[in-house]
């Protein structure tokens, strides 16, 4: 007989069935999340953050970006309370700059975080070509 927690499975039908649903609920809220949300002009501060349902595997890396952060920290600060109120976990992977030039469709991720680290700038590109299909999307590891 199988069983969970020395209870015989089918003792547990019930409860198993409202923790599948929870688990798919929580799934169903981080692939809802954006993988990417950028100010729509300029060159600000932006950080890669691993997003995790709480107390599960399931995660997914999302950027987020603005000119009103002065400090890269600014952002997780925001982030991480909005994503907690999702059942969500939040990690911050690095920081960096991006460039973002409307009228070109280019966009330039570089530099890095002082309090983070360098964000996998690769990994953030290919956020930004799944957000951005139409745009020009180039990364180094450059400073400036």
């Amino acid at each position: 007989m199988l069983s969970l927690l020395g209870r015989p499975l089918n003792s547990l039908k019930g409860s198993l069935g409202s923790f599948c649903k929870a688990t798919v609920a929580m799934v169903d809220s981080l692939a809802k999340i954006p993988d990417v949300e950028i100010d729509p002009e300029g060159t600000f501060k932006y950080i890669l953050v691993r997003v995790k349902v709480k107390d599960g595997d399931v995660q997914k890396d999302i950027v987020r970006g603005t000119k009103s952060a002065e400090y890269h920290n600014h952002i997780f600060e925001k982030v991480n309370p909005a994503m907690e109120a999702l059942g969500m976990e939040c990690k911050c992977l690095g920081g960096g700059k991006i460039e973002h030039n409307k009228q070109e469709k280019k966009l330039r991720v570089f530099g890095e975080s002082t309090g983070f680290g360098k964000a996998d700038h690769s990994v953030s590109a290919e956020k930004l070509k799944s957000a951005f299909s139409d745009y020009e999307i180039t990364w180094s590891d450059d400073k400036k």
